[in-house]
């Protein structure tokens, strides 16, 4: 694998689904090359196909048509748990509804992943990462027990904990008020900048679209 190459690269992609009269088109024709590093937002309307995109470039959805490259490999050509392994090895999430286990701890749900590759030093990695994001003292509490910006805070202790190569966001600060969701993007991209991670960000806040090298728009699954 060249150094150069584009972590992601994406040819002709489309999704459509069946519906009562026929087929919908929700994405159409999407070729996109993203390097190794950069920060891209994908923009666009509610109902755009922005989070269609990002499943289909985590391979948690297979398109309709077209390929997509993930570090060189051939997604499409992989069935689900090929797709799984990929993920693994490369893909952190942080997404607009945090996805934590709730009858976990803060600790077991950032240890979660680390604990799944079989790695010795989960929890000492977990419990820095925790502390980075603020949470020294919230090790021990179930989501419940958290505000949604400490939920989200341990969302993105997780999603860097395994160091993914890529890290996909869709809507990270959607349910989080300003001043929190303002707290939220700072540590992301600082996290992202220590690790050196290509980001790949689904908003509707061109502010936050603007902190990234790059911007994509889509409109009605088209790129424009």
């Amino acid at each position: 694998m060249k150094s150069n190459s584009p972590i992601i690269e994406t040819k002709n992609l489309g999704k459509t689904v069946p519906v009562a009269d026929g087929d919908l088109s929700i994405l159409s024709s999407v070729s996109l090359t993203i390097d190794k590093g950069e920060s891209i937002a994908v923009v666009g309307a509610s109902g755009s196909g922005k989070s269609t995109l990002l499943g289909l470039l985590a391979g948690l959805d297979s398109p309709t048509e077209g390929s997509i490259r993930l570090n060189g490999t051939e997604l499409t050509a992989l069935d689900e748990d090929g797709r799984a392994e990929v993920r693994n090895k490369l893909v952190g999430f942080v997404f607009q509804s945090f996805q934590l286990l709730p009858r976990l701890t803060a600790l077991e749900n950032v240890m979660l992943p680390l604990e799944l590759r079989g790695d010795k030093d989960a929890e000492a990695t977990a419990i820095a990462l925790l502390e980075r994001v603020g949470l020294g003292d919230r090790l021990q509490h179930t989501p419940m027990k958290l505000s949604g910006g400490e939920q989200q805070r341990v969302a993105l202790a997780r999603a860097f904990v395994t160091e993914p190569a890529i890290l996909f966001a869709d809507e990270p600060t959607g349910n989080l008020d300003s001043k929190t969701g303002d707290q939220i993007i700072e540590l992301l991209f600082e996290l992202n900048q220590e690790k050196h991670t290509t980001l790949v960000l689904v908003t509707h806040d061109m502010a936050l679209a603007k902190r990234c090298q790059r911007t994509v728009h889509i409109d009605a699954g088209c790129l424009v």
